[in-house]
């Protein structure tokens, strides 16, 4: 990952010191992956990458209407972070949504059917790209207000705690988000009834447009929580092993009773903020050493080839599986009947 400008003063707080009594815990090492991990992350990862690119090609065909935003190049997060997750543990998000309804294993037609608008679509086409929801798979939405989900997140630790159970709420939200108010009065909540939430920054660097050094005070974003005693923990957001250390830390720690924590992942979105947005205000270089440098799925393809646990045969295999899968969402997409006039109204609350 890229470094950037650090804004750490001496007196900060780091892993293992205490802040006004509170310890913050080390950053774990990187996961050590079996074979059978390598390859269902590899797997994973590619599923939302190349569905994701089909959905940027359906948009540009006009398939596809309102807001699109693509999570391409942030897949390690939500597949690090779902290795860790049990049934019933709950995943809310903004709208940057489709890696994290795939990494759940909602279907690829109901997916890309719920942006095409058609019937088969999770939220029957009503909800389109930032508004679906799967109550079988514990996914919360997609949320198109920002910062909106950080609070809905909390309120399902709420639940879990006043139920008595051992779920984990995992709330993601990005780098802009996090300079929302809700985002700190949810914190708050948090902390003082110690709910089990998992507070998931995927920091992309730009938010809507705008880089972090140029509209957050505090750059590390792991640090937001220290004035509730919430700790936190920075990583590497584009090793998918580093995630799944990450996010066993965390969910166990929640599990335990500790209350909420904070995991900053550092990520980078390679498409613009949405299909609207040409990018402008970073460097093609930039973008491309990246993709070169710090690409997800090529961290992995490369572990599976030196180690000898994989050919290039093999991943050309599993990659026409991936294809074949998102051509298949594709063309249901694209033929399912869109909602029938008489369901104007239902499924509204008024």
């Amino acid at each position: 990952m890229a470094k950037r400008a650090s804004r750490t003063s001496a007196s900060r707080p780091t892993n293992g010191q205490a802040a006004g009594g509170m310890v913050m815990p080390k950053v774990p090492e990187p996961m050590e992956f079996t074979r059978e991990q390598e390859l269902w992350a590899f797997r994973e990862m590619l599923l939302i990458r190349r569905f994701e690119e089909k959905a940027g090609q359906l948009y540009g065909m006009g398939f596809i209407g309102g807001f699109c935003h693509l999570y391409i190049g942030q897949e390690a997060v939500v597949v690090g972070m779902q290795m860790n997750l049990k049934d019933g543990d709950q995943v809310i998000t903004g709208y940057r949504d489709h890696g994290h309804m795939l990494a759940t294993g909602m279907e690829p037609r109901g997916v890309m059917a719920e942006l095409t608008g058609r019937r088969g679509g999770y939220s029957k086409g009503k909800g389109g790209s930032m508004h679906m929801f799967s109550k079988e798979k514990n996914f919360y939405g997609g949320h198109g207000i920002v910062g909106a989900q950080v609070s809905l997140g909390t309120g399902l630790a709420f639940a879990n705690r006043y139920r008595g159970n051992d779920f984990v709420s995992v709330t993601y939200f990005g780098d802009g988000a996090a300079n929302q108010g809700q985002v700190y009065e949810s914190f708050n909540m948090a902390s003082l009834w110690k709910l089990p939430v998992v507070y998931v920054i995927e920091n992309n660097r730009y938010a809507m447009g705008t880089a972090v050094t140029r509209s957050s005070a505090e750059t590390n974003f792991s640090h937001r929580g220290i004035s509730f005693r919430i700790p936190g923990i920075q990583v590497d957001g584009m090793d998918v092993r580093a995630v799944a250390a990450a996010g066993k830390l965390a969910v166990d720690w929640c599990r335990s009773g500790k209350g909420p924590i904070i995991i900053e992942m550092l990520t980078y979105r390679y498409r613009g903020h949405s299909m609207s947005d040409p990018a402008k205000y970073r460097s093609k270089d930039e973008v491309q050493k990246m993709r070169s440098e710090h690409d997800p799925i090529e961290q992995v393809r490369q572990r599976l080839l030196e180690k000898k646990w994989a050919t290039e045969d093999d991943l050309k295999a599993i990659d026409k599986e991936v294809r074949d899968i998102v051509a298949d969402s594709a063309d249901f997409a694209q033929s399912d009947p869109e909602p029938d006039v008489s369901e104007l109204y239902t499924d509204v609350l008024l």
